[in-house]
C-alpha cells in the first residue's frame, strides 16, 4: 500500500455529526467518507472506529469485504471495464490493452495524477451491448480500442 497523505478531517466530523454514534451506522458511514474522500483513508477509518466505539479490526473487515470501498487513493474518474462472457467474446481484452497503453496503468491502478482509475467488472448486465466500457457515469456499448479518446474525452460528461 502506497504511503497515503494525511487528509482533512473535517469531512469526517461532519459525516459522523449526522449519523448516531452506534455500529449500525458503519456501512452508511462508510459510504459517505468513500464518496467524501474517493477512498477511504486509514486516518478516517480510526476515527470511524473511536466515535461509532466499533473495533478497528471490524471497522477494516467491512471496508475490504465490499468492492465498492477502496482502501487506496482512486481517481476522478472510475474506468469499468466488463468481462463478462459476453464482453471478453467481443473484445473486452482489447479495451484493457488499450487502456493499459493510453494510460500507461493496467486494471486496478490509478494514474499518478489521480485522474483515471481502471478497474474490470464481471458483468454490467448490458450483455447485447457488448462490449461495455463504463467511463465514470457514462456507458460506452459496442466500445472500441480506436475510440479510446472520446471516451476518456467525454466519459465525465453528460453530453451525448
Amino acid at each position: 500500500m502506497a504511503e497515503q497523505p494525511c487528509v482533512d478531517l473535517s469531512k469526517t466530523e461532519a459525516i459522523l455529526g449526522s449519523y448516531p454514534h452506534e455500529e449500525p451506522s458503519l456501512i452508511q458511514v462508510l459510504q459517505d467518507v468513500h464518496r467524501a474522500y474517493n477512498y477511504l483513508p486509514c486516518d478516517v477509518l480510526v476515527r470511524v472506529a473511536e466515535v461509532l466505539e466499533v473495533p478497528l479490526a471490524k471497522v477494516f473487515s467491512v471496508s475490504t469485504f465490499y468492492k465498492a470501498f477502496s482502501l487506496e487513493p482512486q481517481g476522478d474518474t472510475i474506468i469499468k471495464v466488463c468481462t463478462g462472457t459476453a464482453c471478453h467474446i467481443r473484445g473486452a481484452g482489447q479495451l484493457v490493452e488499450e487502456l493499459e497503453r493510453k494510460l500507461g496503468i493496467g486494471a486496478g491502478e490509478t494514474t499518478e495524477d489521480l485522474k483515471f482509475t481502471v478497474k474490470t467488472v464481471n458483468c454490467v448486465g448490458a450483455c447485447a451491448m457488448a462490449p461495455v466500457m463504463i467511463v465514470g457515469e457514462k456507458y460506452w456499448g459496442g466500445a472500441k480500442p480506436a475510440r479510446m479518446s472520446r471516451y476518456l474525452a467525454e466519459g465525465g460528461s453528460d453530453e451525448n
